[in-house]
């Protein structure tokens, strides 16, 4: 993130705010916005934008530590998540909700900047690996309706699967579009066709 980052730190706990805002600042960051009522993060994260989310929660209850993990699959933004106390299940869900750096029994100013650069740095990894996968699954539905709509062509025009290829890529290029939106094009008006 090459611009100066945003960061919003979620701690009702104005002294253990404090001391992650203080390590913020030490480690060169401006941009800090504290919110001590923990009710009002959903309300007002759409207003702060902020690119990371530091949390800190001394003993967290079950709905509270819910609340943050709707929130987190939802933000879509790194999230380093301070607690006391911990167990294997909250772990476990911090992890599915895309909390990208959970910390127990370490909240200490001079740790802050560590933790929120490795945070950051495992959002974009797991960002990058959400997005090759989303692009696979992607590509192999094209390759899906492709195939499908050179069935087709085989079945109707008694074409090779190599020249219902050919036709389906000419015309495309005549169209100037994908081959996969001519294929999608065939498969829908012959799905008309049938009816």
């Amino acid at each position: 993130m090459p611009h100066e980052l945003s960061i919003l730190v979620v701690d009702d706990n104005r002294i253990r705010a404090s001391i992650i805002e203080d390590g913020l600042r030490e480690a060169g960051h401006a941009n800090v916005v504290v919110i001590t009522e923990v009710n009002e993060v959903a309300a007002r994260i759409g207003e702060i934008a902020p690119d990371v989310v530091i949390i800190d929660l001394e003993n967290p209850n079950r709905d509270m530590l819910e609340h943050f993990f709707a929130l987190s699959r939802a933000l879509q933004r790194p999230i380093a998540m301070f607690v006391d106390k911990s167990d294997i299940g909250s772990m476990e869900a911090a992890v599915d909700a895309g909390v990208s750096a959970y910390v127990v029994d370490g909240l200490r100013k001079e740790r802050i900047k560590p933790i929120l650069d490795m945070a950051i740095s495992r959002f974009r990894a797991f960002s990058r690996l959400r997005d090759e996968l989303a692009a696979a699954k992607s590509e192999l539905e094209d390759r899906k309706t492709i195939e499908k709509a050179k069935g087709i062509l085989m079945k109707t025009r008694g074409l090779s699967e190599e020249e219902a290829y050919t036709l389906l890529r000419r015309t495309a290029m005549n169209q100037n579009r994908r081959v996969v939106e001519i294929a999608q094009s065939l498969i829908t008006a012959a799905g008309l066709l049938e009816s």
